[in-house]
């Protein structure tokens, strides 16, 4: 299979030049099975590790099956769309779109991407000129259709990208108004790093006959990552990642958190300490994640945190290292996390920072992935934390030495543990039974003899 060309595979002269001026040359194993099969017009559910091509494996032949259509006509009416890719996130539609003009730069063909979070009246005018190669996130999609600014009736070809990805983000209603919508006669494909049972299930519902391509085991991760996780407390988790960015092998690093929140806290505390570091996810706006994204390629931030958002939507050469600061709770999103480095052959490392509270979500990973990944113990060094600012210093050094000593020795300080002011509230809750009677009060009380009160009458003169 590695010694066929992208000649081999009978595209059109105008898209194998494309190719070579992009420097390809020999197409990927999914890429090789899925291209002939796509052209002999099966529907098709492919499953292949990220940064494997699954891109090039359903725009080559999408393009080249839509060559007889091309025209160079400016009526919109001439140009309707032919074919839907519709993408999880933000960030994927724009890099898919990109591949398609990529690809497409000799072809007579249009494209166009659509997505929220910008305003929709940006992107109207362009869709009501006319597209054969629409490009879109779900809700943004519907949002168009209401507007009555897209027409979906000649589409021949949809494709569900990352469809594993949509389901997990609650994209299920959306999908199934869109496919009503759709011609009944039409090729569907979906492509996908992992199948799940509701992926298996969502292709029964939509997909006719499909053939199924495998290039590597479902779930698996790719042999070219090195895997490691470091056990280490919740508490120590930034001061060891510190440690790490500061190895001669984090010259770029992405890493993923749980939570937007998250994410956008570990950016500023890694900017505190001099890194230089940015966040992307879901609250900011599409402009900011776009600024964000291009500071990371072009190496003027350094590391760059996201949450699972990111992991379907990030295509970066060469990312050399990815760092899991929060393991997901779903394993199959630390397939797609790690997935963002190794890519197209080259080596990767993936770090996962794992507290003991985690531990029970490394496993379903380990499972998920049949293999059991190295751990190492990580010895954090608490004194850098525990020393104080130079403003404080002074005043600490004013207090007692026994209290001064006890300071340095604690990883971190806490908060004094305020007494009950009553000791009943200090008791163990006591199950069922106790609670149909009355509390019983605190012993002393309990014990305490009953004081007499003398009664005073004070009769008023009439």
């Amino acid at each position: 299979m590695n010694t066929i060309s992208f000649a081999d595979l009978k595209l059109a002269p105008e898209i194998l030049k494309a190719l070579t001026e992009s420097g390809y040359t020999i197409p990927t194993p999914i890429q090789a099975q899925a291209i002939p099969l796509v052209l002999e017009g099966c529907d098709l559910m492919a499953g292949a590790q990220t940064g494997t091509g699954k891109t090039a494996a359903f725009v080559l032949p999408m393009l080249q099956k839509l060559l007889p259509d091309a025209s160079s006509s400016a009526s919109p009416a001439r140009h309707p769309v032919r074919a839907l890719i519709l993408v999880p996130t933000r960030e994927l539609a724009i890099q898919v779109e990109e591949s398609v003009k990529t690809y497409a730069k000799h072809c007579k063909l249009r494209s166009l991407v659509v997505f929220g979070g910008v305003d929709i009246k940006t992107q109207t005018p362009h869709l009501k000129r006319g597209v054969e190669i629409l490009v879109a996130t779900p809700g943004r999609l519907l949002d168009h259709v209401e507007m009555k600014s897209v027409q979906l009736n000649q589409v021949q070809m949809l494709v569900l990208d990352e469809a594993d990805r949509m389901l997990d983000m609650g994209f299920m209603p959306d999908l199934k108004r869109i496919l009503a919508l759709l011609p009944k006669q039409r090729q569907n494909l979906m492509f996908s790093a992992t199948f799940s049972g509701e992926i298996k299930k969502l292709s029964a519902e939509f997909l006719t006959r499909p053939k199924l391509i495998e290039v590597a085991r479902s779930n698996a991760t790719a042999e070219n990552v090195t895997q490691k996780v470091y056990l280490v407390e919740q508490a120590d988790k930034h001061v060891l990642l510190a440690q790490l960015l500061r190895g001669s092998d984090a010259t770029q690093v992405l890493v993923f958190t749980k939570t937007k929140v998250a994410a956008g806290r570990l950016a500023k505390q890694l900017q505190k300490d001099g890194v230089a570091a940015d966040a992307i996810h879901g609250d900011k706006t599409q402009l900011e994640r776009i600024q964000a994204l291009d500071a990371f390629k072009s190496g003027k931030v350094t590391v760059l945190i996201g949450t699972d958002v990111a992991a379907r939507g990030l295509d970066i050469d060469q990312l050399p290292m990815v760092i899991n600061y929060e393991i997901p709770s779903a394993p199959e999103d630390y397939v797609h996390r790690i997935g963002r480095t190794g890519r197209a052959g080259a080596s990767g490392k993936a770090i996962s920072l794992v507290s003991p509270e985690e531990e029970k979500y490394l496993k379903e990973i380990e499972k998920l992935i049949k293999t059991e990944i190295p751990k190492e113990t990580a010895v954090v060094p608490h004194t850098p934390k525990a020393r104080a600012p130079r403003g404080e210093h002074h005043e600490r050094s004013r207090a007692p030495r026994a209290e001064h000593a006890e300071r340095s020795h604690a990883p971190r300080p806490a908060a004094p543990k305020k007494p009950s002011h009553d000791p009943w509230f200090d008791k163990p809750y006591e199950p069922s039974g106790a609670a149909a009677t009355p509390a019983k009060q605190p012993e002393q009380a309990a014990n305490k003899p009953k004081k007499e009160v003398a009664a005073i009458f004070v009769r008023r003169p009439s």
